[in-house]
């Protein structure tokens, strides 16, 4: 079957949404799909938990930029999953939720905007370098209108920590397909940040508590009990995100390397 069409898009002021069960989805890396983000015939089937078999007759848009092959097409997934984050927290921001916030949330939230808004310049910047301005994902536009209640401090900081447990998970499940050293590198450097801001978002909904560890981001590993982050790879990540409904920007996942 063919990969997903993702439709990617982020805004600063939008109205408030009670889509909450489709973060919840992501949460578990659930698919979500929707016939006007998906190129799906009616006779395919997407199995979230294994590969997604190539199109054998592909006919790609050329208008639709695909993300890519080898490391620079997971160098523009990553920097797609950036523009995700920062977007999302340029929105938070700009909310009335925000603006009413204690100091200290609103200091940890400032934070994480600008280490997100860091990292998706980076990947901007590392792309550009590496394969060409045209090898480079666009700016991506998102919707958070349906998803988001930026007023309400319970929808935007359980969003919050969807999306940077998402983040960790997503790196995590990266980083095998990763051929380079130097970016290999770079990426721990970033899923360690990531992983910090899961634990800042998880102490500010449950202050004091053992939620920055909570069995629901860990997985075992052998007979070992739960200790170790979630890895997820690039497919099951990209079906989430097209499920939480805010992806506006077409792009494909065609060439991603999978193993």
């Amino acid at each position: 079957m063919k990969k997903p069409v993702v439709k990617v898009d982020f805004q600063d002021n939008k109205g408030p949404g009670n889509s909450r069960r489709r973060f919840i989805k992501m949460s578990g890396l659930a698919f979500a799909g929707s016939t006007l983000l998906y190129a799906c015939s009616e006779d395919d089937d997407f199995n979230p938990g294994g590969e997604m078999e190539p199109d054998p007759d592909p006919d790609p848009d050329p208008e639709v930029f695909d993300l890519g092959s080898g490391d620079v097409g997971i160098l523009n997934y990553a920097y797609a999953l950036e523009q995700l984050e920062a977007a999302f927290y340029n929105e938070v921001l700009n909310g009335s939720y925000f603006s009413g916030a204690e100091d200290n949330e609103k200091e940890i939230l400032t934070d994480l905007r600008n280490h997100e808004v860091i990292h998706r310049e980076f990947f901007k910047t590392a792309i550009t370098a590496a394969a060409g301005e045209e090898m480079t994902l666009p700016e991506l536009e998102f919707d958070f209108s349906e998803a988001v209640d930026f007023s309400d401090r319970n929808s935007v900081l359980t969003t919050a920590q969807l999306l940077e447990d998402t983040g960790v998970s997503a790196y995590n499940g990266a980083g095998n397909l990763i051929e380079n050293p130097t970016y290999l590198l770079l990426a721990g450097k970033i899923v360690s940040v990531e992983a910090r801001h899961a634990s800042a978002i998880a102490d500010l909904l449950d202050p004091g508590s053992t939620a920055f560890a909570r069995d629901g981001v860990l997985v075992s590993i052998g007979d070992s009990e739960a200790a170790y982050d979630k890895a997820t790879p690039p497919s099951d990540v990209l079906s989430a995100v097209v499920g939480l409904g805010v992806v506006q920007t077409s792009f494909t996942a065609d060439n991603l390397p999978t193993e």
